[in-house]
């Protein structure tokens, strides 16, 4: 009887606790180490290359640093009338944000890269989510943001929190506004010997 290959380790190479909170709900056992890379916001590539982009990048950083393991990086930004919709530092920016994006659409895409540090194989893909506000009266974007949640936040809005109560309706997949697109990641972790169904 054949022994068992050793498993790899699956390295989550993001500090985000929304990602590591999706990875733990699909019950992937991995560990966190933040690759440090300096994201790129320069859209001369298209919002989706450039998600791609800086994943592949955040993948590569960290497998250097680690043998024989499975890393998995990813970038989300929104996207506003062709412009990066980046996150409010300020409680002004994040009125502005929202008053902007009241009763109107914007698109959130998440690049993500699954890259193995021993072969070298590696995937990039790229999903995107058409997101919804509706109207917002100047009031309720004050309290929103009085709230504290939408600073540091891109859109400046969370929609797994309060910012559900602005969101509409959306278009696509809910986990990627959230920062990972579960069912086009797992389908991918299937290539690198990876199930979380069926197992």
């Amino acid at each position: 009887m054949k022994a068992d290959k050793p498993v790899k380790k699956i390295i989550l190479a993001s500090a985000s606790p929304r990602r590591q909170e999706l990875l733990e709900r699909i019950g992937l056992k991995f560990e966190v180490e933040p690759s440090r890379y300096e994201e790129q916001t320069i859209l001369a590539l298209g919002p989706h290359e450039l998600v791609k982009r800086n994943s592949l990048e955040k993948a590569k950083t960290v497998a250097a640093r680690r043998r024989n393991a499975i890393i998995i990086a990813a970038d989300t930004i929104g996207v506003f009338r062709g412009r990066i919709l980046g996150k409010p530092h300020t409680p002004t920016e994040a009125r502005k944000m929202l008053t902007a994006l009241s009763g109107r659409s914007h698109r959130v895409i998440t690049g993500f890269t699954i890259t193995d540090s021993e072969t070298g194989k590696t995937t990039s893909r790229s999903v995107e989510t058409k997101v919804y506000f509706r109207k917002l009266t100047p009031e309720e974007i004050d309290a929103y943001v009085r709230t504290g949640e939408p600073l540091d936040k891109a859109g400046a809005y969370a929609i797994q929190g309060l910012g559900a109560l602005i969101v509409e309706r959306i278009d696509g997949d809910y986990y990627n506004v959230i920062g990972l697109p579960l069912c086009a990641l797992v389908e991918a972790l299937k290539e690198f010997g990876v199930s979380t169904l069926g197992k």
